[in-house]
């Protein structure tokens, strides 16, 4: 079994149609991302397909620093690389592991880093370990919902408590959900996040970075950003950006009166039945955690979702 990559061979469209044909894919290897991130970071991105035995097997976006004429030299690729059906193995991850080495050979400052897309394992550290990384901090964990479920069974599989509060927001009287985007109502709610955040000292995406992904994902019709309305007032909104067969919820905001009627439950409900219509296949909830925040991990467990725990950050 012999790996190679063909690095920028594809024009963007075509590299969107064959990311379009992955059967799972995340943010941040998506065209998108790369084009929110990179100005901000100083970064470019570099765009490669993985051939097994001469044939397609996958997709890696990866991000590129230099200094000096690439003397000093920095490639992350987080979490990737992606595959098609049929590929994605240990030793599949290890051959392309092999074919990156060779054409980016371990010397004097460069550095790699690197968040495999792969189920957190011994056999992946040990994998790592050998090809001379560093396990830096814990497993990345995230919450998967399986959209291909009908409305039934997405709304059966919320736990009690869950489903209970979106019971309770949709009956109010006067709460409604909007999934237009305005200028102003996505200033107005990057006003609110910024000040939320602020008051709370919870971690999460800058405004910054907020602003890089509206630009990219809206031209591009893959950003969905839903407002529950009351009284003509926002008291929640919810952002979600589209990648492929899938999304991602990236950040929300809620009032204290939205966190009263529910009215999160109510947008990502919505988010839910949305996306499928968009031919959406699978939800990524964001990542979580027991440390810092435990309650944001409770929630969304109740979505009736799948937790994912992949490979961690390795240097």
């Amino acid at each position: 079994m012999t790996a190679h990559i063909h690095w920028n061979t594809l024009s963007p469209p075509a590299w969107q149609t064959k990311f379009a044909q992955l059967p799972s894919a995340n943010l941040l290897q998506s065209y998108e991302y790369a084009l929110a991130i990179c100005p901000l970071k100083r970064q470019k991105g570099r765009w490669g397909v993985i051939e097994i035995d001469g044939r397609e097997a996958g997709l890696v976006q990866i991000l590129e620093a230099s200094l000096l004429a690439k003397t000093i030299h920095a490639l992350a690729i987080d979490r990737g690389p992606l595959w098609f059906d049929g590929y994605g193995s240990l030793d599949h991850f290890s051959q392309f592991l092999e074919a990156l080495f060779k054409q980016f050979p371990r010397r004097i400052g460069r550095k790699y880093r690197i968040i495999p897309e792969m189920e957190q394992s011994p056999v992946l550290d040990n994998l790592m370990s050998a090809c001379g990384f560093q396990k830096n901090g814990k497993p990345y964990e995230t919450i998967i919902l399986d959209l291909t479920h009908d409305q039934e069974s997405l709304r059966a599989g919320l736990k009690k408590n869950w489903r209970g509060a979106l019971a309770k927001a949709e009956k109010q009287d006067g709460v409604s959900v909007d999934w237009s985007i305005t200028t102003a109502d996505y200033k107005e709610f990057l006003h609110n996040y910024a000040a939320d955040k602020a008051e709370k000292g919870y971690g999460g995406p800058s405004v910054e970075l907020l602003t890089a992904l509206a630009r990219t994902f809206i031209p591009s019709g893959k950003m969905r950003f839903g407002r529950a309305i009351k009284d003509g007032q926002a008291i929640a909104s919810v952002l979600l950006l589209k990648h492929g067969k899938s999304a991602t919820y990236q950040v929300g905001w809620t009032s204290d009166a939205g966190r009263q009627l529910g009215a999160q439950n109510l947008l990502l409900w919505h988010a839910m039945l949305e996306l499928k219509q968009d031919g959406i296949t699978e939800l990524d909830l964001g990542g979580i955690n027991d440390d810092t925040a435990k309650g944001v991990k409770i929630f969304k467990e109740a979505m009736g979702g799948r937790i994912v725990r992949l490979g961690a950050l390795y240097t």
